[in-house]
């Protein structure tokens, strides 16, 4: 298993723990059930019922030693130490877009809470690789697949 660090905000270590939770109780509980009712249609040669419950079973214990690796891992990003002096994880960044002469915001996160629906995009991702340690007014260069981007940093916020 990967022991690579995981950053998380607060709220998204208790949203991996709700879901541990659920996972370890509900879920399984559920599985569990699906399993006694498959074992019931008999063989199990021909039980499509029971494979895939069985299936379900191994793909939630799977999920579960993910979130516990995830959890045992986390390093959670404490509010009070994010400045906006230059941009860490943490900070909303609104940014203008050079080529099409456009402003767009992202929230850096680490890899987990990434949400681009709500523009949270990875540190990891090429991006947030690029705006890491980028202060106010500096052009950052984003190496993406369809060539370099450049951004003005327009502000940095908590």
């Amino acid at each position: 298993m990967d022991d690579k660090e995981v950053i998380l905000t607060q709220e998204g270590y208790e949203n991996l723990e709700k879901e541990l939770d659920y996972l370890k109780t509900e879920k399984r509980a559920e599985i569990a059930e699906r399993i006694k009712v498959a074992l019931g249609f008999g063989d199990l040669s021909e039980n499509s019922e029971y494979d895939e419950a069985k299936g379900a079973q191994a793909e939630n214990e799977n999920k579960i030693v993910e979130l516990e690796n995830k959890l045992r891992h986390a390093k959670i990003i404490d509010e009070s130490e994010i400045d906006t002096k230059s941009v860490q994880v943490g900070n909303t960044v609104k940014l203008f877009d050079m080529e099409f002469e456009e402003e767009v915001c992202y929230t850096i996160v680490g890899s987990t809470e990434v949400d681009l629906s709500l523009n949270r995009i990875s540190n990891e991702s090429p991006i947030g690789v690029a705006l890491l340690g980028a202060k106010k007014n500096q052009i950052v260069e984003v190496q993406a697949p369809a060539g370099a981007i450049k951004y003005k940093v327009l502000s940095i916020t908590k």
